[in-house]
């Protein structure tokens, strides 16, 4: 199948790597067009519209029209133009995916969505994670991936020869939608105790640099909203200790999709409980070392990118 994947911006880079995938691992091919970049973290692209000449807008013309599936990301849809082209323009025949990536529109008012893929008759719908299913309830849960075997997702050798010192990082999109606030009161909490907690705050960097500081580290903290961001696969493709507060929903789903309940996560629910576990990785390294091991054997058995990508694949045929 010729898929079209179509974003205003690429959400955390997920909609590259989801391309990417296809193309590795399945007989599928996709290329993705994007409107906008946003934040500093220069994720990859591939068709980027800003910046395309006349030949590369000709093919986005050419992509549309051969494409079998158009799957919009985020709050894009056929109304969006891409350069001087209207998906609109292009639909009969096609099957079309909206997936969703819990945009604030879209979690602030999913009804408006419902309601506006009720009147267009849109049945193939697909969240990115377990939460967003209690909004857009008609939807598939497709996991996000990370390409777990290239060489800044995996783990860094030699993070643990220096004894006297844990490094523990944070990379916050919005500070505000990722606890921060509690992150950085769990630490100073856990230091006043003698500890040697080091934060690398990874903020406005680009990705590549962002990964490379992550996998210098023994620990990341994601965040406590209930589910799990990209940062959380990131950090366990690179063998750290990731802590997060999943939800018993959020849980569930994810042990059904990794086919175990033996998940590696570190979980916290608020600064007390993030306090206690960030403690007790300082004082256990060899502990520490293990849960990061584990994070790492977890991804390579049940969410490497091949699976995942096939995941989505078998989604496609089902269109």
């Amino acid at each position: 199948m010729n898929i079209l994947m179509l974003a205003i911006n690429d959400p955390a880079g997920t909609a590259i790597q989801f391309s990417k995938a296809l193309n590795r691992h399945t007989d599928h091919r996709c290329r993705l067009v994007t409107l906008e970049t946003r934040y500093t973290h220069a994720w990859e692209k591939d068709l980027h519209v800003p910046d395309l000449g006349a030949d590369g807008l000709e093919e986005i013309a050419i992509l549309l029209r051969e494409a079998d599936v158009l799957h919009f990301h985020m709050t894009c849809d056929e109304h969006q133009p891409f350069g001087p082209h209207l998906p609109a323009d292009y639909l009969r025949g096609k099957a079309v995916v909206h997936h969703h990536h819990g945009h604030h529109d879209f979690r602030s008012d999913p009804e408006s969505f419902r309601r506006k893929y009720r009147e267009r008759g849109r049945t193939h719908l697909l969240v990115s994670t377990p939460d967003l299913l209690h909004k857009l309830p008609e939807a598939r849960w497709q996991p996000n991936l990370v390409p777990i075997n290239e060489p800044l997702y995996r783990p860094q050798w030699g993070r643990f020869d220096d004894p006297g010192q844990l490094k523990v990082c944070h990379s916050p999109t919005r500070r505000d939608l990722k606890n921060t606030d509690d992150f950085l009161a769990a630490v100073r909490e856990v230091n006043k105790r003698r500890a040697r907690l080091h934060v690398d705050m990874i903020d406005d960097v680009p990705n590549e640099v962002c990964l490379a500081r992550k996998r210098r580290c023994h620990v990341l903290f994601d965040h406590m909203q209930g589910y799990y961001g990209v940062s959380s696969l990131e950090g366990l493709s690179q063998g750290l200790a990731v802590i997060a507060g999943l939800d018993p929903w959020n849980r569930e789903r994810v042990a059904e999709f990794a086919g175990t309940d033996d998940l590696p996560w570190v979980f916290a629910y608020d600064r007390e409980g993030l306090a206690v576990r960030l403690a007790e990785l300082w004082e256990d390294r060899a502990r520490c070392r293990a849960v990061g091991d584990k994070g790492r054997a977890f991804m390579e058995a049940c969410w490497s990118d091949e699976r995942v990508a096939r995941h989505l694949a078998a989604f496609y045929e089902t269109l």
